[in-house]
């Protein structure tokens, strides 16, 4: 076997990037952990609730079926905690690749690339928090700001941000990208790994209750309820907006004339900003292809502001080609010698080209101040209408710049195509096709990163907070990251959030240079030519990036310009046309440093709070009304307890069935029935208590935690069942030790709390779909949801390595728990040191051979841009089922969290 080749000092230096990422000076509040359910207090749990004015006075206004009812009342929306589930520096996840890479090159005789780590260093995951009975009083301090990903319902996030986190006028963007149509299915991916969705089939229907609820509420009465939709989150999010802050949708020809009307009637006709028309297609379709009248080739994004006397704005620019789009008339060229003519095609080599503009006004000053003759070479040329566009001094310095040119009879502005080399981006964008994506679709409707990117850029500044109640595949976030602007993203879909999440996780972006660093202010010196800035450098973002800049030389600078003097040559004159020209920023360009690759900052995955509140169900608005009852007209409660009665519950490791003789609804506040099994045997469970987890939302370890005290005050029951369409990571930590006496079910999956067994028991989506998917073919209603096998070994060395065996898989289309071996995980993390108090992302995989065929593999390109620090070996490591060692746990606990293509999340606490 060869030697391992031995990298040189020189190479390893000259291959040798920092790893940087934006780190955020503002604050936000210390909202709840999931993992310290135990410390939420009556305070965090009591009902909080939102309300929007309706605003009558703007006419006219679209009327459709329930708005009157609407209108009758303000809009009252539930404001529940938001809980913290996991957190994420990417930084530190790319540097443990990089100590990987470092600490095999040592023992192989190489040279190292890049610091080592220290693993526990202060550097990263701090909160800002210092006194720790601070950190968990929450909503009462403020920790350091991490960006966000949220699992819930927007409205019921925006409400909360609004009323719990006092956000209420602080975000300066909110871009929506919400559903083109009405289609059940069209926009929903129900597996990460596959974002070909095929509308009007079932087996590509989405099975999550939350997008399910999005469905019944958005749609149950056709456009009527869509519109119900938009407008109540428009009116929430006009609510969370700065006053110079700005509101995009991005909507297709469909409904673009009704969500403009529903904006005007929320924002005010007043605050219409503009409506771009981006291009989504080159091609203008065929008959072939069945489009048999005017093709459609774009989408719209409709732009409103706050307030449009104080609304933000930056002026993006194009930069000018020769021929092309805003450079058309420049067809003279001016050689070396001064000697100037018009050209066909292409200018001369080495020459200035220009155009020939209009020198006259259409109206004359006071006093007729701009009527008079100008001599250019021996002819005399006067304004034909009004006067010139500028007085007899201002005319005499322009002569002496030589920017006067007669043709025929007409004088005219010599203007070069290096005076201004760009011209002012309108709302017409053409360049915007799918080719603008640069990688690969991951979302089924993935949204275009070019179109965020210049409302982004053209409505906030670096630092503003930037809200997208529609995430999707996190484009909005993931461009928000590369901007230097701070995010906060929500999805009702975990398919949706695990993408996210799963993209930002190893996003790599351009090292743009901060103004306020060395290398900044550096550079901003030798642009300006002024003294550098030798203030301390605090890498705060708010102070911008460093940008291009173009000069704006106008006819009006030249002739106002007092340096300009008769017999100056050429060089001189361009001297002093510069020294007074303004200049304009292109803050799509700003300069990076090649030497540095950035990740995202810190960021944590979050979930509204779902488990059941007398309060908050008194609380619904009235776009949710809609989804209160079953298709059937029977309560949700009812439906439920029917179908279990009838279908029992299935076990998916044994095929067994709990059946019951009957079931008995009870009058609880989280206890919802109590059933007698059947046939039961002496010594097993007899009496069966039944908690119904949330219609729409997941269940958490707090309301197991609740349920179970509540079955044990409502006495004599032995079994407690947990019924609920999708379970927190946290939810099979609920309970403080696993029953390993009972052999009516696998052990795996029944747990205790205190006295009470439990278990968690996933219900079949179908309950909730009504006819819309009736024929599934789906038999088990009423399935056990297992938890991950982990395999803790120690090194050598005393070190830990954990390995995960399998997982169960829950298949939401079919049914089915079975209980596979690692390929289905899309990604598994570990926190090596967990404290109970928060799950902390300090390693991460992603299991099988899918990341790496499938496009799922983050680390792709950010790899590529590390290849000196980070070697293949390392980046393999990524795609295992066994991690790299890690010290024990000062803590003497470790977490692993589990995510499935289905978006589905389980977290299994393993004490050492």
């Amino acid at each position: 076997m060869a030697a391992p080749r031995k990298r040189s000092a020189k190479t390893a230096a000259n291959s040798t990037k920092a790893v940087q990422a934006i780190k955020h000076e503002e604050t936000r509040v210390n909202n709840p952990t999931a993992d310290a359910f135990d410390l939420v207090t009556e305070a965090v749990e009591a009902a909080m609730t939102w309300r929007g004015k309706r605003d009558f006075a703007k006419d006219p206004q679209l009327v459709w079926k329930g708005k009157d009812e609407q209108d009758r009342e303000d809009l009252e929306v539930p404001a529940p905690p938001i809980f913290r589930q996991e957190r994420i520096e990417p930084r530190y996840l790319v540097k443990q690749l990089m100590d990987e890479t470092k600490r095999r090159r040592e023992s192989e005789g190489g040279e190292s690339a890049g610091e080592e780590l220290s693993l526990f260093g202060t550097e990263f995951f701090d909160d800002g928090i210092p006194d720790e009975l601070d950190k968990v009083d929450w909503y009462n301090h403020q920790m350091n700001w991490t960006n966000r990903m949220i699992l819930g319902d927007s409205l019921q996030v925006m409400a909360s941000l609004a009323e719990r986190e006092n956000l209420r006028g602080k975000v300066q963007m909110v871009y929506i990208d919400p559903p083109y149509g009405i289609k059940f299915g069209s926009n929903w991916q129900t597996r990460a790994d596959n974002s070909r969705v095929r509308d009007g089939k079932l087996e590509d229907a989405t099975r999550e209750v939350e997008q399910i609820k999005a469905f019944r509420d958005t749609w149950e009465l056709g456009i009527s309820s869509y519109l119900t939709y938009l407008r109540d989150r428009l009116t929430s999010a006009r609510d969370l907006l700065t006053e110079s802050g700005s509101i995009f949708i991005q909507i297709g020809d469909e409904n673009v004339h009704l969500v403009r009307s529903l904006l005007d009637e929320v924002f005010g006709s007043e605050n219409f900003v503009s409506l771009i028309a981006y291009k989504t297609t080159s091609g203008a379709g065929s008959f072939a292809g069945g489009t048999n009248v005017l093709a459609s080739v774009a989408d719209y994004v409709i732009w409103y502001a706050r307030n449009i006397d104080t609304v933000k704005y930056r002026q993006l620019y194009v930069l000018k080609q020769l021929g092309e789009s805003g450079a058309s008339g420049y067809n003279f060229a001016e050689t070396s010698d001064g000697t100037r003519a018009r050209f066909s095609s292409t200018p001369p080599e080495g020459s200035r080209v220009f155009t020939a503009d209009n020198l006259t006004s259409q109206t004359t000053r006071v006093g007729q101040t701009t009527v008079f003759p100008v001599t250019v070479d021996d002819v005399i040329y006067r304004p034909a209408k009004g006067g010139w566009k500028t007085n007899r001094e201002g005319m005499e310095r322009l002569k002496n710049a030589r920017r006067l040119l007669g043709l025929g009879r007409t004088l005219r502005y010599v203007r070069y195509f290096d005076d201004f080399p760009a011209f002012p981006r309108n709302n017409l964008w053409d360049d915007t096709t799918t080719a603008g994506f640069g990688a690969d679709k991951i979302y089924v409707v993935q949204t275009n990163t070019k179109v965020i990117e210049r409302c982004m850029l053209m409505a906030t500044d670096p630092g503003d907070l930037v809200l997208d109640p529609t995430c999707g595949s996190g484009t909005t976030a993931y461009v928000a990251e590369q901007w230097g602007r701070r995010w906060i993203t929500v999805d009702t879909s975990r398919v949706a959030i695990a993408l996210a999440r799963h993209r930002l996780m190893g996003a790599k972006y351009p090292a743009y240079l901060l103004a306020d660093s060395l290398e900044g202010k550096a550079k901003e010196a030798e642009l300006s030519q002024q003294p550098l800035d030798r203030s301390p450098s605090k890498h705060d973002v708010r102070r911008g990036f460093v940008y291009e800049r173009v000069p704006h030389i106008t006819l009006k600078s030249i002739a106002n310009n007092p340096d300009i003097k008769e017999g100056m040559t050429r060089d001189q004159i361009d001297k002093a046309i510069k020294k007074h020209a303004e200049f304009e920023t292109l803050y799509d360009r700003p300069y990076e440093n090649k030497k540095a690759v950035r990740v995202a900052g810190p960021f944590t995955v979050e979930s509204l709070s779902p488990h059941r509140s007398v309060s908050f169900d008194q609380e619904v608005p009235a776009s949710e009304k809609a989804a209160e009852m079953m298709p059937s007209g029977a309560s949700y409660e009812e439906t439920i307890l029917e179908h279990v009665k009838k279908a029992g519950v299935q076990n998916g490791y044994r095929n067994e069935r709990l059946e019951f003789e009957s079931v008995e609804p009870v009058s609880g506040r989280i206890l919802t029935a109590v059933g007698i099994r059947k046939d039961a045997e002496e010594g097993t469970p007899a009496r069966v208590g039944i908690a119904l987890g949330p219609e729409y939302g997941t269940v958490d370890s707090l309301f197991i935690k609740n349920a179970a005290r509540e079955a044990l005050r409502f006495g004599e029951i032995d079994l407690l069942l947990i019924l609920g369409f999708a379970f927190d990571a946290n939810a099979t930590e609920a309970t403080n030790e696993i029953n390993q006496e009972r052999g009516e079910f696998s052990v795996i999956q029944q747990r205790q709390v205190g006295k009470m067994a439990v278990l968690n028991v996933r219900m079949n989506p179908d309950l909730a779909m009504g006819d819309e998917l009736a024929n599934t073919g789906a038999g088990n209603l009423f399935t056990v949801f297992g938890e991950p096998d982990i395999e803790l070994t120690e090194t050598s060395d005393g070190q830990l390595v954990a390995e995960i065996k399998g997982l169960d898989i829950y298949n939401p289309t079919t049914g089915d728990v079975r209980a596979e071996g690692p390929d289905d995980i899309m990604m598994w993390s570990i926190d090596t040191d967990y404290d109970a108090e928060a799950f902390i992302v300090r390693h991460v995989y992603f299991s099988g051979e899918n990341g790496k065929s499938t496009g799922l593999n983050p680390y792709e390109r950010l790899g590529k841009a590390l290849k000196g620090q980070i070697d293949d070996e390392a980046l393999s490591t990524l795609f295992t089922t066994k991690s790299r060692p890690f010290p024990k746990p000062e803590s003497g606990r470790i977490a692993v969290k589990v995510v499935n293509y289905y978006g589905d999340e389980v977290l299994k606490a393993i004490d050492i």
